[in-house]
């Protein structure tokens, strides 16, 4: 019967040409522009390791000014970074299973070869728990261990594409790059690793590409490493060299630690506040506790990832695809009721209101996913033209307007709904029209 009833529903298209090919139209346009919102949305607002999501946690301390919030809009939440000291006296802690501290810099990497030229690129400056933390992959070798980072020993690993611009792509392991006057042993290699949005670090742009470095955190000490992430400062100090900036009260330093269930999360909670407590009796952390673990979810909201305007976008799209569904009900019920004289032979000859409705029904159903296949097209075509005008402006922004699997099924799904409710009440309207009168003026 289905088969039947989407013949005739494809003669029927046939035979108004234009008036199908506006519907399908109407449909599209409103799909296309709900398909490129939700896509950008979809993308800043997904876990890129929700997997582990509700093991990871963002470390906060208040150590800001006593006398005001550190944010404005956010006046009961922390600082988003620490202090070089806070964050030394947490890593030091062992009831984590993993936990590290981070921060972003910059330098000239030369491979030494003549047929490579040095270049200058972005180094995280991190613990080796990162790798296994975040769970990057790698392409050749693989991260350090503790015994590394204690030394600190010359390690690097690289990324998959400063790997290509030092080394050719071939497997560097073991051999040595230069940074400034030190030489660093290749231990790993990243494969394609570019998590959107850019959870470990949201400090300089929720979707800014990645490092293209990595190197043991105490050689940001040995080496007097500059941070070119955000520092802030809220207290004013003399700083007459590095290591009085490293005792400041400037924030500018990332940690996370991995806490494998509720009990682990209690005990480093209570870990932390006794520590503040302990700083407080120093006489430092003059605020009142407000020390606080965010999960990767949090630290997304926190962060206002996705923010109001993105949700209001999604409500226009959704209203401007009403629009269109509205003229597309007028088209329908105009094309019914002008073959109202057929429907009403159909029904002489037997049919009943049911199978017309499901006859009808199956027509806009067509409509509206020929409508969603063709608002795909229009979204992709949509979504390339910001690539090409944006691009160049904000790091990975083709990631944040790829359409996924999941954004297809979505759009299609929404197209056939839209497709039924555009053509309930006209078919339902000639379902429950009297074939008399029509068949008196044949």
């Amino acid at each position: 019967m289905f088969a039947y009833d989407l013949r005739l529903a494809a003669l029927s298209l046939k035979r108004h040409p234009g008036l199908s090919a506006l519907m399908m139209l109407a449909v599209a346009l409103g799909i296309a522009v709900c398909t490129i919102t939700f896509t950008v949305y979809h993308a800043m607002a997904t876990n890129p390791i929700a997997w582990k999501g509700d093991q990871l946690y963002a470390v906060t301390v208040d150590s800001w000014d006593p006398e005001e919030p550190a944010n404005d809009k956010q006046p009961e939440m922390p600082p988003e970074q620490l202090t070089y000291r806070d964050a030394i006296a947490l890593k030091a802690s062992d009831i984590p299973a993993r936990s590290l501290v981070m921060f972003k810099s910059e330098r000239v990497v030369d491979p030494q070869q003549s047929a490579h030229k040095a270049f200058r690129t972005i180094i995280r400056v991190t613990h080796g728990d990162f790798f296994p933390m975040f769970e990057t992959p790698f392409l050749y070798g693989s991260g350090w261990d503790r015994d590394a980072d204690a030394g600190p020993e010359p390690v690097i690993v690289l990324s998959k594409e400063s790997n290509e611009k030092a080394f050719g792509g071939e497997n560097s392991v073991g051999r040595t790059v230069r940074l400034g006057d030190n030489e660093f042993r290749v231990v790993g290699v990243l494969d394609d690793w570019e998590p959107a949005p850019k959870f470990y670090d949201l400090n300089n742009g929720n979707f800014q590409k990645g490092e293209d470095a990595f190197i043991p955190f105490l050689w940001g000490e040995t080496l007097e490493l500059p941070a070119v992430g955000n520092t802030n400062c809220w207290k004013s100090q003399t700083i007459e060299s590095f290591r009085d900036f490293l005792n400041s009260e400037c924030v500018w330093v990332q940690m996370w630690a991995e806490l494998p269930d509720r009990e682990t999360r209690e005990r480093y909670q209570g870990f932390i506040d006794n520590y503040v407590r302990g700083q407080k009796t120093a006489g430092r952390l003059a605020r009142p506790l407000n020390n606080r673990l965010f999960d990767v979810d949090a630290w997304l909201d926190f962060n206002k990832v996705v923010k109001k305007d993105n949700r209001v976008l999604i409500g226009i799209a959704l209203l401007f695809l009403a629009v269109c569904l509205v003229n597309v009900v007028g088209l329908l019920l105009s094309k019914f009721l002008n073959g109202a004289a057929m429907t009403g032979l159909r029904r002489a000859l037997g049919a009943s209101r049911k199978d017309v409705i499901r006859q009808h029904m199956t027509e806009v159903l067509l409509v509206g996913l020929a409508g969603g296949v063709l608002g795909l097209l229009l979204a992709a075509a949509g979504l390339a033209g910001i690539r090409v005008i944006y691009g160049d402006n904000y790091d990975r922004y083709d990631q944040l307007t790829q359409i996924d699997p999941v954004v297809v099924l979505l759009t299609l799904g929404l197209s056939l709904l839209a497709g039924f409710v555009a053509g309930m009440y006209p078919a339902w309207r000639i379902g429950h029209t009297s074939p008399a009168v029509y068949l008196k003026t044949q």
